[in-house]
């Protein structure tokens, strides 16, 4: 599927952004179970500003990788993960670069916390209570606003309940399950 900004992969993208505690990973976690009951192979891609190191110190991997390895895979029978190091230079990734590292033969949708930058199909959850202005003014990529309070919200996008995980896992399917690409 051709997008915005170089994004280019084979499965539909769609991202879910909000300031942080609005309940992003909460509601992923909700909606990626029902997708999953479904029969759709969901992956996801996490934004952090945070340093983050999934490896533990002490496991022969993470020896290997301070020892200079550029790139250190993991498996089993169960599953791998790939950990690559970047320059410590170098500037946050970009979606695009995240996304070629997915491997879209296994995936039906690929889900996206956080970019709210990058220009995609973007879901925006509001909850007017934490006082921060909507997206969606701002933001022409954003497809639908998920809230908790839609009185007063003048938004011409759907409007989904914030609290109904199965509504927007409903909506999900309808733009971007399989035979609607």
């Amino acid at each position: 599927m051709s997008g915005h900004n170089g994004i280019d992969v084979a499965v539909p993208v769609v991202g879910f952004v909000a300031p942080s505690g609005t309940g992003k990973t909460t509601l992923l976690e909700q909606v990626i179970v029902l997708l999953t009951e479904r029969g759709v192979r969901t992956g996801l891609i996490k934004h952090t500003h945070h340093r983050f190191d999934i490896d533990r110190p002490g496991k022969d991997s993470h020896r290997l990788r301070e020892a200079g390895a550029r790139q250190v895979m993991v498996g089993s029978r169960k599953r791998w993960a790939l950990i690559t190091e970047r320059d410590s230079e170098s500037e946050e990734p970009d979606l695009a670069e995240l996304l070629a590292a997915m491997d879209p033969a296994r995936l039906d949708l690929i889900l996206v916390e956080g970019f709210k930058h990058e220009a995609f199909p973007k879901v925006e959850l509001h909850r007017p209570a934490l006082g921060k202005p909507p997206l969606f003014r701002e933001d022409g990529d954003i497809i639908a606003v998920a809230t908790d309070a839609p009185e007063g919200l003048d938004c011409p996008l759907p409007l989904l309940d914030l609290n109904d995980p199965a509504a927007v896992c409903d909506f999900l399917l309808d733009r971007f399950g399989p035979g609607t690409g």
